[in-house]
């Protein structure tokens, strides 16, 4: 076998057809309590040998004869690595065997190849006498031999497909004894270079199944519709196996085994029909729908199609539900239409993995993702980069997200070596004999997903450069089916076989590099399989691809990359779980924290604060407010914005003083200008005198479009979209004005004294004392109502802790004299001007820059204890722009709490801030540090016009200013850059506030070399100046 498994030609032995993933019942009552009398599960506990390579791998262990009984235990469906044998290996672009052995194709790793015996025995169920009996592995990574009783069964590769084989001449009464090999890398693992964790084992489910004398071994659905939908023909092909001889043509087809099929739309019967049944491919079987009901990931309406099978004695021997959605999926006039609609692909990029359990299978967390995704309006999944668990394609079906359905095909480390493309070295590219493993792996995949609505387009695979065997597997996967599109990103390096793909697919492009490309390429309609890299802190400057979406009819969409970071739980050295990534299980070589991708948490998967923006930006229904109304562009493809209920609020200085609701009927794909609704003596868009506000200060107008009834994905209420318009009205009666409003007014100036001592000088009031010290190191205390809230002199900031996408682009070394800018500051004596009614202390900081630069910060304090601080700088020429302009404060950690009013209520930054809403948020001050992988810049709040860190007793300092950019953390940016994991982050000391002008946007084209877009920059070319107030609660 070990030779065997090294040549790509050697891939199946013995393995039955592939067929579609319908389930089947002896009865209806099995049928209403979803039990498979004729499946047997054999997950659970097998007994187990681990071997570093197939030549340490136990011999003969499969023999009847050899008593396994004493081996270890292992859980299937499990990855070895994650139970306590080999270690998880995260490698990206590599192979993991690179630097350890040096092979070519046509061999697989010898001296470390991990070879896994696994043995189960069992009894076969009294209800399978009689009957043929198969059994039925959904996965096994990479490769397997399968006995049974001593009796060679077969051998089967394609890690993500069902790998099923007939045990039933091997069987006997009484226990029987199943016996597999499973090896970590064969001829196949060079097709399976994927960006993900490097695992082995049995990961899918394993059961055994008997089949009736009659039984329907694959359907294929088909839905026709006519030209405008109103008529749907469903068309169904069933293959049979049966033990019953087919009649002769003479015979009467009542001698014959028979299906009665039934369409039902969950509450009266649509259709009916029945067929007489032969053995093998049968006739198809044609059912006229009138006025069906559409599918599509909008409105995901599923029919449900019955098919009852009654043998030649008239005894029903199988029922089979089969849900059936009516769509039409085509290129129209070059553009990709869902039910003759130019479709959008909102989507994301996803692997099937979960921090317990890798690769395995977890419902619980399928359906998790899927209510999250609906939630946050992501309408689509590629299922990256190889064939999921059937059971999200259940799932995907049900709640509508449409589906590319990849092939389980990456070979990027063939021809992507040390950043080259090398073309010569290429699998497949051309070479023949890799061939028919591939066109196996594109028939395994259609044949088991092809019924499912919610599959749009088939994907050749990923990353795998181009050639005429990719070539080759479109044109099976065209063969096969007619009614999807056919996805292959590759052949952008690899233009000879230009139509492998029915649409031009690229990764990682700007946005000024697709209107150039399509500006000059108009023969395809284009999706971008992978964009808005969402590694760390990321996914700036998203809005620029979703908005091209809609000026651009030949873009139509892309794929985030990706849903979920790839993080295992495992202990620290301290017991602690905690989660990994790449080396942190001494895997080598490997690819650290690029594993950590995803808008969703590792872990937990909760959203990350990224998925605020993606809700946004992937909206259906647009609004825009301005004067008295507002326009709602509804972009949704079939459904009317009647479907919603649309609130409108109104907010003053972010505090909620009226509501209404908008009856509003759009049309899909239409739009509509209605009146904002008018609230007495609050309307500041109003000249009338009833209605006109009277109240200076700013006004917020909100308009959300909420869910109108509960669905199985958010309950009624659920917010699916909104737009904001904003109202300055001058404030009529001075003070009063905002104190009426509800928010702290600047008090008239008090009365106070200064202390111009020797050191230091001193600003005493009534509840509050500041102390500067006149050498210049700056203020050093800050005292209100008793209390010192300053732990440490207050800095100019100019530094943030490097996002991923900073290290990416070599931001670090580009800017890293503003990390010692931030550090090392040379401070002259103060300049301190007295008045009376304030008092001003100005020092000049020199900054360690190239070339040598000056800043200068102003604290101008009032009798009330209102500081005015103000930070100014004019770069030299030869100053770059810098990741922050700001002040650093260091408060006790007792004050743990932030209020704000700005953008929330997740993170906002400059090029990531359209989903955030403005108003009031608070949180805890632990809960503004993300979870992502590596600690990185996090937590950033903008267009901030107040914030208040408080201790649990509402006692601590607020500050105040313009659109401000608010940063609250319990560490500096220097301690999270220290750290590698959250776990290393030093025990917390200090709350830490980072208020400044601006920070320059988080980026996220790639994360690997864009940089941040130059409008997300700080101009250094212009004086900064940064004024805000700050003042004890």
């Amino acid at each position: 076998m070990w030779e065997k498994i090294k040549n790509p030609l050697f891939y199946e032995e013995n393995r039955v057809a592939a067929h579609s993933d319908h389930r089947y019942y002896t009865s209806e009552a099995e049928l209403v309590q979803d039990v498979q009398s004729l499946k047997r599960s054999l997950d659970g506990v097998w007994k187990f040998r681990y071997a570093k390579n197939g030549e340490d791998a136990p011999r003969e262990f499969y023999r009847d004869e050899t008593d396994c009984r004493d081996w270890e235990d292992i859980r299937v469906p499990a990855h070895i690595q994650l139970e306590g044998y080999d270690r998880p290996q995260y490698v990206n672009v590599q192979y993991p065997w690179d630097g350890h052995e040096v092979i070519e194709p046509g061999e697989v790793p010898s001296r470390f190849n991990p070879t896994a015996s696994y043995v189960k025995y069992f009894t076969v169920p009294p209800q399978f006498e009689g009957k043929r009996v198969f059994v039925s592995f959904q996965g096994v990574e990479s490769g397997f031999a399968l006995w049974c009783n001593g009796s060679y069964i077969g051998y089967s590769e394609d890690s993500f497909t069902p790998s099923e084989f007939e045990l039933t001449d091997a069987l006997r009464q009484g226990e029987n004894k199943l016996a597999v090999q499973v090896y970590k890398w064969t001829s196949g693992s060079w097709c399976e270079d994927q960006d993900f964790f490097r695992f082995s084992g049995i990961f899918r489910s394993v059961y055994l199944y008997a089949i009736p004398d009659t039984h329907v071994s694959d359907i294929k659905i088909r839905t026709d519709l006519n030209a405008d939908y109103t008529k749907a023909d469903l068309v169904v092909s069933l293959t049979v196996m049966t033990n019953q001889v087919s009649p002769s043509a003479s015979e009467m087809p009542s001698s014959q085994a028979r299906a009665f099929l039934t369409l039902t739309d969950g509450v009266a019967e649509i259709a009916e029909t029945e067929v007489s049944l032969v053995d093998g491919e049968n006739e198809p079987v044609h059912m006229a729908v009138d006025t069906p009901m559409l599918w599509s990931a909008e409105e995901p309406f599923l029919y449900e199609l019955m098919i009852t099978v009654y043998d030649a004695d008239k005894t029903v021997v199988e029922i089979i539900p089969q849900r059936v959605g009516f769509r039409r999926f085509a290129l129209d006039d070059g553009i990709m239409t869902i039910n003759g609609k130019r479709i959008v692909f909102k989507g994301v990029d996803r692997h099937e993995f979960g921090g317990r359990f890798g690769r395995v299978p977890n419902e619980k967390e399928m359906l998790q993702d899927i209510v999250t995704m609906k939630r946050h309006n992501i309408n689509a999944i590629r299922t990256s980069h190889y064939p999921n668990d059937s059971r999200l394609y259940e799932l995907c079906d049900e709640y509508g997200l449409y589906l590319i359905d990849e092939c389980n095909l990456e070979t990027h480390g063939t021809w992507a070596a040390g950043g080259e493309q090398v073309a010569e070295t290429v699998i497949p590219g051309d070479r023949k004999e890799w061939e028919p493993m591939l066109l196996d792996r594109v028939n395994s995949m259609y044949q088991r997903d092809k019924n499912h609505p919610s599959i749009l387009i088939w994907s050749c695979g990923n990353e795998s450069f181009g050639g005429s065997v990719i070539y080759a597997m479109s044109h099976k996967f065209h063969e096969l089916d007619d009614t999807r599109l056919v996805h292959y990103e590759g052949v952008f390096q690899d233009r000879r076989y230009n139509d492998t793909s029915d649409m031009e697919s690229q990764m990682y492009p700007s946005v000024a590099a697709i209107r150039k490309f399509l500006s000059e390429h108009r023969e395809k309609p284009m999706l971008l399989c992978e964009y808005t890299h969402a590694m760390g802190n990321s996914c700036g400057a998203m809005h620029k691809y979703t908005d091209l979406t809609d000026e651009e009819p030949l873009f139509q969409g892309g794929f985030i990359w990706d849903y979920v970071d790839q993080s295992i739980y495992h202990k620290d050295r301290y017991g602690n779980e905690v989660l990994g990534y790449g080396g942190d299980f001494d895997d080598r070589p490997c690819d650290y924290n690029f594993s950590g991708n995803g808008i969703v948490y590792g872990g937990n998967r909760n959203p990350s604060p990224k998925m605020q923006e993606v809700k946004f930006n992937y909206q259906n229904i647009q609004i825009r407010v301005e004067g008295d109304s507002f326009e709602v562009i509804n972009k949704n493809l079939f459904t009317n914005t009647s479907k919603y209920q649309c609130i409108v609020t109104l907010a003053l200085e972010g505090r909620e003083i009226a509501r209404a609701t908008v009856v509003t009927e759009v049309e899909p794909l239409s739009s509509k200008v209605y009146k904002l609704p008018v609230f007495g003596y609050m309307t500041p868009w109003s000249d009338d005198e009833r209605w006109k506000a009277v109240r200076g200060g700013e006004y917020v107008v909100t308009v959300s479009f909420v869910l109108l009834y509960d669905t199985i994905w958010a309950e009624r209420g659920h917010e699916v979209a909104f737009g904001q318009g904003v109202y300055e009205i001058e404030a009529a009666g001075g003070a009063d004005d905002a104190v009426n409003a509800g928010i702290p007014a600047i008090a008239e100036s008090a009365m106070f004294e200064v202390a111009d001592g020797t050191f230091n000088i001193g600003v005493r009031g009534m509840h509050f004392e500041a102390l500067f010290d006149k050498g210049g190191r700056g203020l050093v205390s800050y005292m209100y109502a008793g209390r010192e809230l300053v732990k440490a002199v207050p800095k100019p900031n100019f530094w943030r802790a490097p996002t991923d996408n900073d290290c990416g682009n070599q931001m670090p070394f580009r800017y890293a004299q503003w990390k010692t800018a931030s550090l090392y500051q040379q401070i002259k004596p103060a300049i301190v001007t007295k008045n009376d009614t304030d008092v001003t202390i100005r020092y000049c900081y020199t900054l360690p820059t190239t070339p040598e630069s000056e800043c200068y910060v102003t604290y101008k304090v009032t009798g009330d204890g209102t500081v005015n601080t103000t930070l100014e700088y004019t770069a030299p020429d030869g100053i770059t722009d810098m990741p922050e302009f700001g002040m650093l404060f260091k408060f006790d950690a007792d004050l743990e709490n932030l209020t704000w009013y700005g953008f929330g209520p997740e993170d906002t930054y400059c090029d990531r801030e359209k989903g955030g809403k403005l108003g009031i948020y608070h949180k805890k001050v632990a809960e503004n540090l993300a979870e992502y992988l590596v600690p990185q810049e996090c937590g950033n709040h903008t267009g901030v016009r107040s914030a208040s860190i408080t201790d649990n007793k509402g006692r601590g300092i607020t500050f105040t200013g313009k659109d401000l950019s608010v940063n609250v953390l319990p560490y500096t940016p220097h301690e999270l850059e220290n750290a590698m994991h959250v776990y290393e982050l030093p025990p917390v000391y200090y709350t830490v506030a980072r208020i400044a002008l601006k920070q320059m946007g988080v980026a996220g084209d790639d994360s690997w070399g864009a940089r941040t877009h130059d409008e997300y920059l700080l101009d250094a070319t212009h004086k900064l100046v940064l004024s805000f107030n700050y003042k004890g609660i």
